[in-house]
């Protein structure tokens, strides 16, 4: 067992007459197809650095098992528009754990759906930090206020849209991918 010390974002969309294979085909559009992928939770591990895609690959082995918060959206219908996005809330205190959200959407852009994944992973932190928050605000506002708590001191997104050819698989993929520490 391990726990990731650095962490990277990628995302990719990918098309095709079958969906496993319009998913296969988003997976290597965001560089992650290599790699056996293990979905898991929510949780940005204490201390975690966030790397560039490049840099993270470059510490990964082709075949490797892979731990990634993935969103993913798919659909056939031509004229769609779906979205993938994992967002994340980094705590000021580096010794506690962030969050990470996935969301999908259909008939969203990208700047929405990462907005809305960035205001899922800062609720989960808020409500584990002991921050209030009124839910009738905008996420903007709510962020504002967490912000000036001076608890949470950072929100990002990663997120893909696209939109469905006919008689085409589309599928979109957002990612956040974990890394393993270097075997000493």
């Amino acid at each position: 067992m391990y726990v990731a010390g650095k962490i990277f974002f990628t995302k990719g969309v990918g098309q095709h007459k079958e969906k496993l294979v319009s998913f296969e085909l988003a997976l290597r559009n965001a560089k992650i197809a290599p790699f056996n992928i293990v979905r898991v939770s929510s949780i940005l591990p204490p201390h975690c650095k966030i790397v560039s895609l490049d840099k993270g690959l470059r510490e990964l082995k082709h075949g490797q098992v892979v731990h990634a918060v993935i969103a993913e959206a798919s659909s056939n219908e031509h004229h769609r528009l779906m979205a993938a996005s994992v967002g994340v809330a980094i705590p000021k205190d580096k010794n506690r754990f962030g969050y990470l959200s996935e969301y999908h959407s259909f008939g969203e852009d990208e700047k929405t759906t990462g907005d809305y994944a960035e205001d899922l992973a800062a609720q989960m932190l808020a409500t584990i930090l002991g921050l209030d928050f009124d839910i009738t605000q905008s996420y903007n506002e709510r962020l504002d206020q967490w912000k000036l708590s001076g608890q949470i001191v950072k929100t990002r997104n990663v997120s893909q849209a696209s939109i469905g050819k006919k008689k085409l698989w589309t599928t979109v993929v957002a990612a956040a991918v974990l890394v393993p520490p270097k075997k000493r």
